[in-house]
């Protein structure tokens, strides 16, 4: 008993001395405290807001100010030529396409065919190539006309600034001397028979935009072989160099050199040179309502030397709706064997040639009036030094003779006004007077235009259809009799209009009447002309392939 109780005892005390040394070796609990909770976050971006409040109405009315520019076209206006056996042909359409090819038929034994082709993409090269051809058979023993031609033009465009142009040409011509008196005569074909023919190309290279030296240069050469069937043979090489330089907006200098060459060989055997060179220096002042051009122009024509003068002044008024004009100029009127040909077809072969000088001083207004009419007025004092002038020769009367005459002069009236609505509708006309005096050696300034009026009408009626007019009226000009007498020609009047709609896509039907009132005037003594006559025929369009 005593053994137990003192076991109780020391497992009590063993007890009670592990408790102890418990309690003093962990007298608390361990515990952790929280004090916050962290989350990353982005700072908030700055927003539009988007409910402002709306404007306050304003009922006051804006005054808007439009600048809407006129919508006219202006035209040079030069007044087409009328030979006495040509037919004028409708070349004032545009075509939509790039190729056409026109065909026709008409009275007098009259066949027509004309064609166009383009090629190139039309921003690195453009290529054209146009002929054509036309006949005509009148009722006087042979009057008998043929013209035929073809040319081929391209524009090439470098990585750089500059433009490559040229040109090649070949035209021929036959008709006969018909214009003989009196009318009994025999002649073969043969004795009358003019065949002119031309062969002439042109190449030049300009830039498109002045460079950084403010420089713009556009030279070219020419070459034209002229001929006839009487061994007749003309050579001609021109060369032009004009040079722009300039100095800012106010400020420029014009150089321009030209060299123009001919060597022209007759049936007799004889070498005739006709030799042309002139050099154009000129200062240029510009201002938005003033332009000025003053320089002197050296030249030697045939090795005979002449100073002539280059001075113009353009003043704009009224925002160029009424400009001034003056200027006191000089210039020759270079004449070959095939430009004298191309005004009178029936010269004969020439046994001299001398260029024509011309002082001219003149004084004139143009501008517009309105959105669609325009107008020109000058009037001009002109000085002639051998001017060109054609009688009949002395036998029968049925070719030209060109005689020069030391001097003549001039006194022309020119006027021209314009209606033109956008490309639908325009009207063109022009007169022209001129007061010939002064001669030395002729009595009259033979086969010259003493009035010259000419009009021109295209009218867009519809999308599909379009009319045109041409009205030509002159006073007769003097002619010279066998006796040294001055005779004159009775005025002309031409009247010609013409039609074109479309009947189906690509094709259009076109119709022409020259002179409506058959007038058989007489452009040159002795040469009676094709009385009313008409065509007609179709027109196909058609673009490349592929495009």
């Amino acid at each position: 008993m005593k053994k137990f109780v003192l076991i109780n005892i020391l497992i009590a005390v063993g007890l009670s001395v592990n408790a102890q040394q418990r309690t003093n070796t962990d007298t608390t609990k361990k515990t952790v405290t929280i004090t916050s909770s962290y989350k990353p976050t982005i700072k908030p971006a700055s927003k539009i807001n988007f409910s402002a409040a709306t404007l306050p109405a304003d009922s006051s009315r804006p005054r808007l100010i439009y600048n809407v520019p006129a919508q006219n076209l202006f035209f040079t206006y030069q007044p087409a030529s009328l030979k006495p056996l040509a037919l004028s042909i409708d070349t004032a359409i545009n075509w939509v396409n790039s190729n056409y090819i026109k065909l026709g038929l008409g009275n007098y034994s009259t066949p027509y065919a004309e064609a166009g082709f383009s090629f190139g993409d039309g921003q690195t090269s453009v290529i054209n190539v146009h002929t054509r051809h036309i006949s005509q058979k009148g009722r006087l023993p042979f009057q008998k006309y043929g013209h035929s031609n073809v040319d081929l033009s391209g524009v090439f465009n470098t990585q750089g600034n500059a433009e490559v142009r040229g040109k090649v040409g070949f035209d021929n011509s036959t008709q006969y001397f018909y214009g003989y008196r009196p009318d009994t005569l025999k002649f073969s074909k043969d004795q009358l028979l003019q065949r002119l023919t031309n062969v002439n190309a042109m190449i030049g290279i300009r830039n498109k935009e002045a460079n950084s030296y403010g420089i713009s240069y556009d030279p070219t050469a020419t070459l034209n072989f002229f001929g006839d069937n009487r061994k007749g043979s003309e050579t001609s090489i021109r060369l032009d160099a004009p040079l722009t330089k300039t100095f800012g907006r106010a400020f420029g200098f014009n150089l321009g050199f030209t060299a123009d060459i001919t060597t022209f060989k007759n049936a007799k055997g004889q070498t005739i040179k006709n030799n042309l060179y002139y050099i154009t220096p000129a200062v240029l002042l510009k201002s938005p309502n003033f332009v000025l051009n003053a320089g002197l122009t050296p030249t030697w024509s045939n090795q005979v030397f002449s100073m002539l003068p280059n001075f113009t002044a353009v003043a704009k008024l009224n925002e160029e709706k009424f400009v001034l004009q003056a200027g006191w100029i000089g210039y020759y009127q270079k004449n070959t064997y095939q430009s004298l040909a191309a005004f009178n077809p029936w010269i004969q072969q020439p046994d001299r040639l001398e260029n024509t000088r011309i002082k001219e001083q003149y004084v004139g207004f143009k501008g517009s009036a309105g959105n669609h009419f325009t107008y020109n007025a000058k009037i001009s004092v002109l000085k002639f030094l051998s001017p060109a002038l054609f009688v009949n020769d002395s036998l029968d009367g049925k070719t030209f003779k060109v005689l020069y005459d030391p001097k003549m002069n001039d006194l022309r009236l020119h006027g021209e006004i314009g209606y033109t609505v956008q490309e639908k509708f325009s009207f063109l006309a022009g007169a022209t007077i001129n007061q010939y005096s002064g001669l030395e050696q002729n009595q009259k300034a033979w086969g010259l235009l003493p009035l010259e009026f000419t009009g021109a009408l295209r009218w867009q009626v519809l999308k599909d259809l379009q009319f045109k007019s041409d009205l030509f009226f002159w006073d007769g000009p003097r002619y010279r009799f066998k006796s040294g007498k001055s005779g004159k020609s009775n005025p002309a009047f031409d009247l010609n209009a013409g039609v074109e709609f479309t009947v189906m896509p690509k094709l259009n039907l076109w119709l022409q009447f020259n002179n409506i009132m058959n007038n058989r005037y007489e452009r040159w003594n002795q040469y009676q002309v094709l009385g009313f006559n008409f065509l007609g025929g179709i027109v196909y369009s058609f673009s490349q392939p592929g495009k």
